[in-house]
């Protein structure tokens, strides 16, 4: 009985939606530097393409990872390490 209700509870969370967003970089810009941009700006990063990308779930970090093209020209990451933080450590 005891594993039904586990089994129960694991499908539930299954379902819940999370908001995962991967960060490629980050750029200072000033208001009307912003508001110059147009179509086609190129806006540049405080990152190289070999740095890590950062992968979050909810605000918190998670992993860390490369980016990737995949089949249809679509951009994934790879994930390269797992990040432990105070939310995930007991996982």
């Amino acid at each position: 009985m005891a594993d039904d209700k586990d089994e129960d509870s694991k499908q539930a969370i299954y379902n819940v939606d999370i908001d995962v967003s991967v960060v490629l970089g980050q750029s200072n810009l000033r208001v009307n530097q912003l508001l110059k941009l147009g179509r086609g700006a190129v806006v540049e990063l405080e990152q190289k393409t070999s740095d890590p990308v950062e992968m979050f779930a909810n605000d918190i970090l998670i992993a860390r990872g490369e980016v990737v093209i995949t089949s249809g020209d679509k951009i994934g990451v790879t994930l390269t390490e797992l990040v432990k933080s105070i939310y995930n450590a007991g996982a």
